[in-house]
């Protein structure tokens, strides 16, 4: 019976510690995520819609980071300014 328990705890903490790492990982793709909108916001100014990047990289956890080289991953964050 202590053997199935030990077995168990162990389990637990392996799990527990692979939850750990995999919500780490997550949290660190959206910081690389945020920290290139704010770069590309530097880049283009009024022209590049920093918030939105910035929501979009934690509505979809990281998974979409801006390349400010890259056309196609800033496209839907780039707006034309009106001439008043």
């Amino acid at each position: 019976m202590k053997n199935q328990t030990r077995v168990t705890i162990l389990l637990l903490v392996v799990l527990a510690a692979f939850a750990i790492a995999a919500s780490t990982g997550s949290s660190n793709r959206i910081g690389v995520c945020i920290r290139n909108c704010a770069q590309c916001k530097k880049m283009f100014g009024a022209y590049f819609e920093g918030q939105l990047c910035a929501d979009t990289c934690v509505k979809f956890k990281g998974k979409l980071i801006p390349d400010c080289e890259d056309a196609s991953s800033i496209a839907p964050f780039i707006t034309k300014i009106d001439d008043e």
